[in-house]
């Protein structure tokens, strides 16, 4: 289906993104690409002015920008106060969201008898549902998934192949979970009796709250006692590792390859970028930005930005970074001053012996 530009603009303005065109408001779109890749046919956008310079060379027959961005002359283009927001808006009305293919009849899946199983729920062969689990309405299960007993879903969730949610795991409405991930596992629970380790129960449970998203190959872990929890609106990427009992505010943002040890409290709308580390039983403070490989040893107060490891207020982290690139200059330049130093010491000793 092709798309005029106009008709774009009004679908924004009708959303509350109040937008207008400059150029060919006729031009029509078939699909968004980046700046890069696009082609006549398609729509880009521009929400970073560090990467204005690509305007200059793209094919895209139209591009979403700021309301006050510059451009090429000639450009039909479409102004909005947010082009982000803009072209994820844009996205969905053209592309939509993924579409599920239902089971097909005779799919052979193994769901204890126990079971509740809600309206319209779409279960793909290979899935083993235990005794006493809660499917809600609406829900997508994929081939190879396993849902332990006493699992609670809520409606309208997914979850893709290969998932397993261990025994109690309840999810709210409208979770994902994607491919590999595991929810509910034990947690690293031992104790020290001599030289071994015995292992503790771990007889708690994991809670995900509405709207949250798992990335694939994830793992969160029991509770050794009460819950784990992560709460509506949180976002995980890929490989996130969240130890047993640590307790994740809600529409908190995490990159791949975060670790949290256990016990560890997250506020809300915190972001951890790429393999940040946080410590066990540490406080994480509401609206807290935690840089990429930060080393968290410590409580991080809200409203902070932190990177390094060990872990400091982002201003001390760059310039202690800014230092440690200079140190092979620094080097040199104790060696020469020591070198000269010693000359100095030796002319005085002459001079003492004259």
């Amino acid at each position: 289906m092709a798309y005029p530009l106009h008709t774009l603009a009004d679908y924004l303005s009708k959303v509350g993104m109040t937008c207008t065109v400059d150029g060919n408001e006729n031009h029509e779109v078939l699909g968004v690409a980046t700046l890069e890749d696009a082609t006549s046919d398609e729509i880009s956008f521009l929400a970073n002015p560090k990467y204005e310079s690509a305007l200059q060379s793209t094919s895209a027959g139209a591009v979403i920008v700021s309301e006050k961005q510059t451009t090429p002359k000639g450009m039909s283009v479409l102004r909005t106060a947010n082009p982000y927001a803009a072209v994820m808006a844009v996205m969905v009305h053209i592309h939509g969201y993924r579409k599920h293919k239902p089971a097909v009849a005779g799919d052979r899946a193994v769901i204890d008898a126990s079971a509740v199983i809600g309206e319209n729920a779409n279960i793909h062969h290979g899935v083993t549902i235990e005794a006493n689990a809660t499917i809600g309405r609406n829900v997508v299960i994929y081939p190879g998934v396993y849902i332990a007993e006493n699992c609670r879903l809520g409606d309208d969730c997914i979850l893709y192949p290969n998932v397993v949610l261990y025994d109690g795991t309840v999810l709210g409405h409208r979770v994902t979970i994607h491919a590999g991930s595991i929810i509910g596992e034990d947690g690293l629970g031992y104790a020290p009796v001599g030289e071994k380790w015995h292992k503790i129960p771990q007889i708690g449970t994991v809670d995900i709250g509405d709207d949250v998203e798992i990335g694939a190959n994830c793992a969160i872990d029991r509770a050794t006692l009460g819950r784990t929890v992560i709460a509506s609106g949180t976002k995980f990427s890929n490989l996130i590792a969240i130890g047993h009992g640590t307790k994740v505010g809600e529409n908190c943002m995490f990159v791949a390859q975060v670790g949290l040890a256990g016990s560890v409290n997250v506020g809300k709308h915190v972001t951890m970028a790429g393999k940040v580390g946080v410590a066990g039983h540490l406080n994480i403070g509401d609206n807290a930005e935690l840089g990429a490989m930060s080393g968290v040893m410590k409580d991080v107060p809200a409203n902070t930005r932190v990177a390094g490891a060990p872990a400091l207020p982002i201003k001390d982290a760059m310039r202690s970074i800014s230092l440690f690139e200079k140190l092979p200059q620094l080097h040199k330049q104790i060696k020469t001053l020591e070198s000269e130093v010693e000359k100095l010491r030796l002319a005085l000793k002459d001079n003492e012996n004259e």
